[in-house]
């Protein structure tokens, strides 16, 4: 599946900053830009570097600028929106701009061609250029090329008295240095300073400006019905000069390119998926998996370009990134990683940085530890691993049961309860200062169909490694029984999306989704068929799910502004990608996974392919509007919003 991409997808300016790239390393970093090559975020860069995996990231290289000068004339070929309301608009003489593997840009400029690449090595924070130049003029021509350097940690600006340096072979800041190597010609030239406008910043009230500096320029010459490959590298690895000292910058930028679209070759091949939707977003979950260095392990990052590796997110996305696409030596590492890191029954919502103690607020998060080690052996079949995870899933219950931190504790009935003052413990996680817009402190219906499920796969376990439990499935009945009783609303053929004694208990919400959605559930086939119905009609969109229906008061139609307004409409409406992955789960279920159901679900999907076009290239984004979804915001690349959907497409295979 290659996306492509001409000029009438950048009629103007602002269409051209719509959609972006992404190509990840595997540690952290990580290069992304426009279709038409601008930053339109603080941290859109063309190299992302992490220098320890997975969170410690510095935007060395914000954006490259290019120019062609043919005899008299000059063309800029970059775009790029200046702080003082000046424009690059070298998009106008771009003709294509191509994803599949590596991002891939067409210039026509006079009789000149420039076919422009790039791509990321994986496992390094090594970053390559090549343009291919066909002067097919009567003149010879000189592409100009000028990095413009940050070396400022993501999210930051660039210092006014912080010190950059060319050394001829590496520029060096700080402890920082970037090696690099060209066929070029580099010309060094004095400090030039850019301040840029970030728009997509600064529609959401986020910092508007940055800037970056140049040092250098590098040139290739072309002569008149000649062509020319002008190839960059740039890296951060310590042991660079040694280890490409026998390379030239053509044959390593070649390597590079070509290893990369290897690479995502095999991830294809791998996940056995026949679907090309599919192939393509087993392609895109691994863009999510990295190395934590603090744990020698995998881990998942929750989504790019703002967030980093969270417990929820990870037992959220885990099952479809890592199981659906057939790795698991992955899967494995993360839930290793994970149980290692259990304390009081809770797995850690935020992992430990620079010697900071984890946080474990989060009362799904060990429950859905459960069910993917649980999925996990259902597709290996892997005994040992699952007796090595025993343990760990023993005392989450038991914590459960007896209680533990954030007020997460089984009450007589057998339901779960979370959640007091201030806390936050569920996916609709917002809290604003003293504002909490969905607090749902009580029972909420998701973390009992968690609970639910992850006592029945305790007693399947117990069965299979013959340890006993026969209490789980007693404990079970318990929670089922009074799941029942308190959470299904006869007149409205839903459930509630919490017991507290409030309002916010009747909202019709997109939680209820998950109670038929996983292993084991505890309504019956009529009853899971109204949730499903209920969820198409009042939450339904073909690129999410509403956080709550539209006729609710407190429903928010617009996401956007300052930050402020978007938390106060974050899970109040909004679209969610992710929940869809789990609707089209339920409604297969409760069509007996019929041929006539996979292929409404298989046609209700062929939508994807305009969301996986529009925004960040090739991938599924975190959130839409919630009236009228037709702009992806929040993340432009959310890991369970890639995997529960590739859940989906294995259920369409099986």
């Amino acid at each position: 599946m290659k996306w492509i991409y001409g000029k009438q997808d950048w009629k103007t300016y602002e269409r051209g900053q719509e959609n972006c790239y992404l190509m990840t390393n595997g540690l952290g970093g990580f290069s992304s830009m426009t279709m038409t090559g601008s930053v339109s975020r603080n941290d859109h860069a063309f190299l992302m570097a992490c220098v320890k995996a997975p969170n410690h990231r510095f935007n060395i290289i914000h954006r490259i600028a290019e120019q062609l000068e043919t005899g008299e004339e000059s063309f800029v070929l970059s775009s790029q929106e200046f702080q003082d309301g000046n424009r690059e608009e070298g998009y106008r003489h771009l003709s294509e701009f191509a994803y599949e593997d590596t991002p891939r840009w067409s210039f026509h400029v006079s009789g000149v061609e420039i076919i422009k690449e790039a791509a990321l090595r994986h496992g390094e924070n090594t970053a390559v250029l090549r343009y291919r130049i066909e002067n097919r003029s009567g003149r010879t021509v000189r592409l100009k090329v000028t990095p413009f350097y940050q070396f400022a940690p993501k999210g930051h600006d660039l210092n006014a008295d912080q010190k950059l340096a060319d050394l001829g072979d590496a520029l060096k800041s700080g402890k920082m240095t970037l090696h690099y190597m060209t066929d070029g010609i580099v010309e060094s030239i004095p400090e030039r300073s850019e301040t840029y406008y970030y728009s997509y910043d600064a529609c959401d009230g986020r910092r508007k400006t940055g800037s970056a500096r140049a040092l250098h320029r590098i040139t290739a010459e072309v002569k008149s019905k000649e062509s020319k490959i002008l190839s960059i590298v740039y890296s951060m690895e310590k042991s660079y000069p040694e280890k490409y000292q026998s390379e030239n910058a053509g044959s390593l930028t070649a390597r590079v390119i070509n290893e990369m679209k290897q690479y995502r070759e095999n991830l294809k091949q791998v996940s056995g998926f026949s679907d090309e939707t599919a192939q393509y977003l087993a392609k895109s979950a691994e863009q999510f998996i990295a190395l934590r260095e603090s744990t020698g392990g995998k881990t998942i990052l929750a989504g790019f370009p703002f967030f980093e590796d969270w417990g929820r997110d990870t037992m959220i996305a885990l099952p479809g990134l890592c199981i659906s696409t057939g790795r698991y030596k992955e899967a494995e590492s993360i839930l290793r990683t994970f149980a290692g890191y259990e304390r009081n029954g809770l797995m850690p919502n935020l992992f430990p940085e620079g010697g900071v103690e984890p946080m474990y607020n989060t009362a799904d998060a060990a429950l859905l530890f459960i069910n993917c080690v649980w999925m996990y052996y259902n597709a290996s079949k892997d005994r040992n691993f699952l007796a090595e995870m025993y343990p760990v899933m023993e005392r989450i219950i038991r914590c459960y049961r007896e209680g533990t931190d954030y007020d997460i504790h089984m009450e007589d009935d057998g339901l779960i309860a979370a959640g007091r003052g201030l806390d936050q413990v569920t996916w609709m996680d917002i809290r604003v200062g003293d504002i909490l817009p969905t607090p749902r402190h009580g029972k909420p219906v998701e973390i009992n169909a968690y609970w639910y499920n992850a006592q029945r796969i305790m007693a399947e376990c117990a069965r299979l490694l013959q340890t006993g439990g026969e209490c789980y499935g007693q404990m079970a009945d318990q929670t089922k029984r009074s799941f029942l009783e308190q959470f299904w609303m006869e007149d409205k053929g839903c459930l509630k999306d919490v017991v507290s004694g409030t309002e916010a208990d009747f909202q019709v919400r997109c939680n209820q989704i998950w109670a038929v959605s996983m292993p084991f559930t505890m309504l019956d086939e009529a009853r899971e068929r109204q949730v499903v119905d209920t969820v198409f009609e009042k939450l339904y969109t073909p690129y999410g799910l509403r956080t709550l229906e539209m006729g609710d008061k407190e429903f928010k139609p617009f996401y956007g502004g300052e930050l402020l307004d978007r938390d106060l409409a974050y899970h109040q409406g909004t679209v969610w990608a992710y929940p869809l992955g789990a609707y089209y789960l339920a409604y297969l279920k409760v069509n007996g996974y019929s041929a006539k159901a996979k292929e409404h679900v298989r046609g209700q999907l062929e939508v994807l392919g305009s969301a996986l076009r529009e925004g960040c290239v090739g991938q599924l984004p975190e959130i839409y509007d919630g009236e009228n979804p037709v702009s992806s915001k929040g993340c432009f690349a959310q890991a369970w919003s890639v995997g529960e959907l590739l859940r989906v497409y294995e259920a369409l295979e099986t």
